[in-house]
């Protein structure tokens, strides 16, 4: 009897209190937003409603996104949220002594379109035609390159005025080398498709150790702040890896103010900005290393014409920036140059 009693109790209390009304919660309400459209820029305004689908006794409603609340006044809200992309609008809807919440999905994009840049080139310098350069990043005076293909994977120091190849290591023949980045006296290089990324001290490339990806699909670019790791995977997220674990902890979406954008290639941070090649494209994104916001777009349009043309010649990939000169160096996959250049505001 008392088992019976106490499971009495639980229904009363679950009709009460609408326990598991969480499944059930569109079948009172939903929400609804000016023009039925689920698009914003950051910081828009925008009308809300609650569809009271059953004639309910709404008493509250509490607003969120990311955790963070969002106030509404006189039947609007204010979509303003630090990373920008994929969100879901939370609504708490207060009832009959009880409350669930629902949810709509909703993009939040950049406020303002991406600013054009163009280059002045600064230098020339030889670079390996066989290197089919992922990533490039300087220590000091010495550039670092992680080249791809599988049987022709490597990590290398290179002399970049002279092009020489100072040391190298080769990847397994069914590893296809990434992006890479250097922190403190590590190197940590990417592999494409194997989902395991590794540790080199920059001193003699001897590997230190490995380490697997979690929910990113595969490896691509990387850069640091120096404190945090960010890891560009094909798709619209950038990752924020954990530095002494390479845990992705965080993810920031790439988004211009009309879409969602998912083509973020090599990486190189400079001054809280994460600058990436757009994959196959003869162009860099100046991303908000905060918002995901691509504030800029730089053209390098006919740098690829003042190279050698060869049949194995591909598209631009490979940033690094020099802190000591502040300028970039970039290439392309198998070009025969590496150019120094300035980024300037059209």
């Amino acid at each position: 009897m008392k088992r019976i009693s106490f499971l009495i109790v639980i229904t009363v209390t679950c009709l009460i209190t609408a326990c598991g009304s969480t499944s059930d919660a569109t079948k009172f309400f939903s929400i609804d937003l000016e023009g039925k459209n689920n698009k914003f820029q950051n910081g828009d305004l925008v009308g809300v409603a609650i569809q009271n689908k059953k004639n309910k006794s709404i008493t509250n409603v509490e607003y969120s996104i990311d955790g963070e609340e969002i106030t509404e006044n006189n039947g609007k809200l204010a979509l303003s949220v630090q990373k920008l992309g994929q969100k879901l609008l939370v609504a708490k809807v207060f009832y009959d002594d009880t409350s669930v919440e629902i949810t709509k999905k909703v993009s939040i994009l950049a406020a303002n379109p991406p600013a054009v840049y163009t280059y002045e080139i600064v230098n020339e310098f030889p670079h390996d035609k066989n290197a089919f350069t992922q990533g490039l990043e300087f220590k000091n005076d010495t550039l670092f390159e992680s080249t791809g293909r599988l049987g022709q994977s490597t990590l290398r120091k290179v002399d970049y005025k002279t092009g020489e190849v100072l040391q190298e290591i080769a990847l397994k023949n069914s590893e296809f080398g990434e992006g890479l980045t250097l922190l403190g006296n590590k190197v940590i290089q990417l592999t494409w498709q194997n989902k395991i990324g590794y540790v080199y001290s920059s001193k003699d490339l001897s590997k230190i150790e490995s380490f697997s990806y979690g929910e990113s699909k595969e490896g691509w670019g990387l850069c640091n702040d120096g404190n945090r790791i960010y890891k560009s995977d094909g798709t619209e997220k950038i990752w924020i890896l954990n530095p002494e674990t390479y845990i992705e902890e965080d993810h920031i979406e790439t988004v211009t103010n009309k879409s969602i954008f998912n083509k973020a290639n090599e990486l190189e941070f400079v001054d809280g900005k994460i600058y990436a090649n757009v994959w196959q494209k003869e162009s860099m994104m100046i991303i908000d290393a905060t918002s995901g916001a691509i504030e800029g777009v730089v053209n390098f349009s006919g740098l690829k014409s003042k190279v050698e043309q060869h049949d194995a010649l591909d598209v631009l990939n490979g940033i690094a920036y020099h802190p000591e000169k502040g300028t970039f160096f970039v290439t392309g996959k198998n070009w025969s140059k590496l150019f120094e250049v300035i980024i300037t505001k059209k």
